[in-house]
Formats: structure tokens, C-alpha cells, sequence
């Protein structure tokens, strides 16, 4: 795991959880409950990135006899539970405090310039915690060369496997949306005295975090169970190694993810006629050597090459 990855996790470790204490302080000082909902938001995401620093611990760990691939898998794990578990928690508490607030006999609401220096505070946090996570995520973009447009970011965020970045890019993104919801809730309930609007805006929180709890479940369920490189990758590797000249095809190539970065490659390829056994481990040698060269943080040990017989 990249040491940028883990600054990005700290980085909002530190925020949310100084973030969470202010929110639950104002909530029970307003009885705001757009601002419970945004203070179990927050204690999620504070229990999020201490699972997520466990995984990439975890992940560090070197290889043993029960797993000989390492456990670069772990990252994936600890990130399915964040989505699964913290966010789903959060989500569905945020939606109890909304429905239990909207149909019962509504909530006591006062001094709402608390809430709104708390969330103000909280939005600038929130808002660094997300400048460093995309700047940890611009920087594959920026090692091959190309400029940082909305296709590339889209294209980078629909292929990456680096689950801590994304995680605490989605996380963010998440916070700040629920901030602004939040807000909005507590004005108008401030200017209309209807705490209607507020009991909306955390039914809406709860819907929001649900959401993102699905899509992150989503990605890491895919490399929980294998995942390969991206199609540009994989075509990157064909060219690399069909431009061999002993090479006459690329007949299979099979790849999973062990972690973001560390991936296990078996290709099986055509060889030209007439060429000795010692020629043959030469080329076998330059193919995994060609290999590295478009998965350079991977690990040798894993490129397993076949020839055709």
C-alpha cells in the first residue's frame, strides 16, 4: 500500500473524529435531527478509516505456508465491512432518527446557529480531507502521462482497486453532501418553525449513506472474489509481448488482484518454431520482464508463463 494512501486515511480519521464529538455535542445542545444524523455520519466515518488503517496493516504482512499469495486481500475485507456494516449502521439510524421524528409528535429544535457554525466547521474539514484523497487519487493518473480531465477521474475511479482512496473519496464526497443536506433542513425548519424539513433532511442523510454503503459494497465484493487488471492494462500486455520477436501470439492471460497492486499474471504464449530450450527460458525471462514494466509495484514471484506446445 502506497504510504500517500495511508496519509489519505489518517488525514480523515483525525478530522471525523474531532467532527463527530463537535456533532454530538450540537445536536444534543439544539435537538437537531438532520444533526444526529449527520453526528452517527460522522462516527461512522471515524470507525471506517480505523478499520480501513487495520486492513492496510493487515495487508503488510508477509507471505506464510496458509497464504502463500500474502494477504494484500485484506484491504478488500476490511473495506466490504466498512461498507456493509458502519455505513449500513449509520444509514439506518440516520432514517430511524428522520421517521420517528416525522411521524411522531416532532422534535425539540432550538438555537440552530449552533448547528450552523458546527457544520461550517465541519464542511472546511471535510472539504481538506477531500483534497488529499484526490490528490492520492490524481496521482496514477499523473504517472502515465495523461492530463486531469472528468473522463480520465471517471475512467481512474471505475478501475481503480486502491479501496482505502476510494473509500475515503466516497466517504468525503458523502460527508459533504450530507452537510449540505443538513443544512438546508435546519434553515428552513429555522425560518418556518416546521421541524418537518428537518426530520426530511435525515431521512434523506440515511438514503444517501445507504447508497454509497451499496456501491462500495459493490467494488470490493468484485476483488473479494478476484478481480482482474483493467482492459487497458490487459491490452498494454498483449502489445508489450507480441512485439517480442519470438513471440507469435499470446494465446491466454488470466490475472487477479492479491492487492490493489500485487497482481498474479499467467499468460500462455506461441513461440516461433526452431528455437532451443535455453532461447525458450531467455524469452520466458523477457516476457515477465516486459510484464513488470506495465505492472511495476507487482510482484515477480507472480507472472507465470506458459509456452504452447
Amino acid at each position: 500500500m502506497a504510504s500517500g494512501s495511508t496519509r489519505a486515511v489518517y488525514a480523515a480519521l483525525f478530522g471525523n473524529l474531532g467532527i463527530a464529538v463537535t456533532k454530538f455535542i450540537a445536536a444534543a445542545m439544539t435537538g437537531s435531527a438532520s444533526m444526529w444524523a449527520e453526528s452517527y455520519h460522522s462516527t461512522s466515518d471515524t470507525v471506517n478509516q480505523i478499520l480501513l488503517l487495520l486492513g492496510i496493516k493487515i495487508s503488510k504482512k508477509p507471505a506464510t505456508d496458509l497464504h502463500q499469495f500474502g494477504f494484500g486481500k485484506s484491504q478488500f475485507f476490511w473495506s466490504f465491512i466498512v461498507a456493509t456494516m458502519i455505513f449500513g449502521i449509520s444509514g439506518i439510524l440516520s432514517l430511524e432518527q428522520g421517521f420517528s421524528s416525522l411521524l411522531g409528535t416532532g422534535h425539540h429544535f432550538e438555537n440552530p446557529v449552533i448547528n450552523y457554525i458546527v457544520l461550517a466547521i465541519a464542511f472546511g474539514f471535510e472539504a481538506n480531507a477531500l483534497r488529499i484523497a484526490l490528490i492520492q487519487f490524481k496521482k496514477p493518473i499523473k504517472e502515465r502521462g495523461e492530463s486531469i480531465l472528468p473522463s480520465t477521474l471517471y475512467n481512474e475511479f471505475k478501475n481503480s482497486k486502491d479501496t482505502s482512496i476510494l473509500t475515503v473519496v466516497v466517504e468525503d464526497t458523502a460527508a459533504l453532501l450530507g452537510i449540505g443536506i443538513a443544512a438546508v433542513g435546519i434553515f428552513l425548519t429555522d425560518i418556518t418553525e416546521n421541524t418537518v424539513y428537518d426530520s426530511i433532511s435525515s431521512i434523506i442523510i440515511g438514503i444517501l449513506l445507504m447508497s454509497f454503503a451499496f456501491f462500495l459494497a459493490k467494488e470490493n465484493r468484485g476483488l473479494l472474489i478476484g478481480e482482474s487488471i483493467s482492459p487497458e492494462q490487459r491490452k498494454q500486455i498483449v502489445d508489450i509481448v507480441t512485439a517480442i520477436p519470438e513471440v507469435n501470439k499470446v494465446v491466454t492471460i488470466k490475472t487477479m488482484h492479491l492487492s490493489p497492486t500485487v497482481i498474479i499474471v499467467g499468460i500462455e504464449v506461441n513461440l516461433i518454431d526452431g528455437l532451443d530450450t535455453d532461447k525458450i527460458e531467455i524469452i520466458t525471462d523477457v516476457i515477465e520482464h516486459k510484464i513488470m514494466k506495465i505492472l511495476p509495484n507487482s510482484n515477480k514471484e507472480y507472472v507465470f508463463v506458459e509456452i504452447e506446445r
